[in-house]
């Protein structure tokens, strides 16, 4: 079982929560999760008939402009 996230809440001058801060670990954790997922929803939203196979795909590689 995961261990609970440890969190710190930071409260205004009406003790109200405004802001949570995490640990740099905890963050990067949460931040890797939110961005594979974004990902694979973005995967699943563009798998169009417009993608390449391997070999349309690398033709296309080749003609476009090289950095020097």
């Amino acid at each position: 079982m995961e261990e609970p996230i440890k969190k710190q809440y930071i409260y205004d001058d009406e003790n109200r929560k405004v802001a949570v801060q995490l640990d740099i670990e905890t963050f990067e954790k949460i931040e890797t999760i939110l961005e594979d997922y974004s990902l694979a929803q973005l995967m699943l939203k563009d798998s169009s008939d417009d993608s390449l196979d391997l070999i349309e795909a690398e033709a296309f590689y080749k003609t476009l402009e090289k950095e020097q």
